[in-house]
C-alpha cells in the first residue's frame, strides 16, 4: 500500500476507515507526503489513533501534516476532498452491501483523488483455512467478503462508471487455485 501511494506521486493522502492508526504512521513517516488525513467513524479509534501516534508528542512540523477526521465513508464529506490519492485498507468488506453505492460516490465522484488503493479479502483463499471453509468471514465485522469474479467485476464497474482506470493484483503469497490472501485493485484517475 504505502509503495502504491509513493510510487503515484501523491502529496496527500486520505486514509479512509483509518482505524488505529497503522497506515498513517507509515505515511508520516515519509516526507514526501506533505498532508495526511485520517478518516474513521469511530471516534474510539481515532483516539487510539492519537495515542499510538504520540501526536501530543510529535514535533509542530510534523503534527501539522496529520489530521484525523470522524466522518462516515458513505455520506458526503468536503473535508474529504482535495487529496492526491486515498487508501481503503481493508475497509468495504465493513460496509453493508447496500450502502456500498453510497461509499463509492462519496470517494470517487465526490472526494475524486486522482489515485485510489483499495485492499480487501479474497474470499476464494478462504478455502485454505479450515475454520473459513464452510463460508465464515474472516472477521465478525465483515458483512460480506467478494471472490477474485466479485471484486473483477465492482472494480470493472466503479472505474467504468467514475472514469478511473484500475489495475487488480494481490498481497500475500498466492495459491495456484486460490489465489493471494487479499485483492488490490489501484484505480487511476483518467
Amino acid at each position: 500500500m504505502l509503495r502504491v501511494l509513493q510510487e503515484c506521486g501523491a502529496a496527500s493522502v486520505l486514509d479512509l476507515g483509518c482505524g488505529e492508526g497503522r497506515l498513517l504512521r507509515l505515511l508520516l513517516g515519509d516526507s514526501r507526503f506533505s498532508r495526511v488525513v485520517g478518516a474513521d467513524i469511530s471516534m474510539q479509534a481515532l483516539d487510539v489513533a492519537r495515542e499510538r501516534l504520540n501526536l501530543d508528542r510529535l514535533p509542530d512540523r510534523q503534527r501539522e501534516r496529520l489530521t484525523l477526521l470522524q466522518s462516515a465513508l458513505t455520506y458526503r464529506d468536503r473535508r474529504l476532498s482535495g487529496c492526491d490519492a486515498a487508501a481503503l485498507v481493508e475497509v468495504v468488506e465493513h460496509v453493508d452491501p447496500a450502502r456500498l453505492p453510497a461509499l463509492t460516490q462519496a470517494v470517487f465522484s465526490h472526494a475524486r483523488p486522482g489515485t485510489v488503493v483499495l485492499t480487501t479479502p479474497n474470499r476464494d483463499w478462504n478455502a485454505m483455512v479450515p475454520a473459513l471453509a464452510g463460508g465464515a468471514l474472516r472477521h465478525r465485522d465483515h458483512r460480506f467478503e467478494w471472490d477474485r469474479a466479485e471484486f473483477s467485476a465492482w472494480t470493472a464497474e466503479v472505474a467504468a462508471t467514475f472514469g478511473y482506470r484500475a489495475e487488480l493484483s494481490g498481497i500475500g503469497d498466492p495459491h495456484p487455485e486460490f489465489g493471494c490472501p487479499t485483492q488490490m485493485a489501484v484505480f487511476r484517475c483518467g
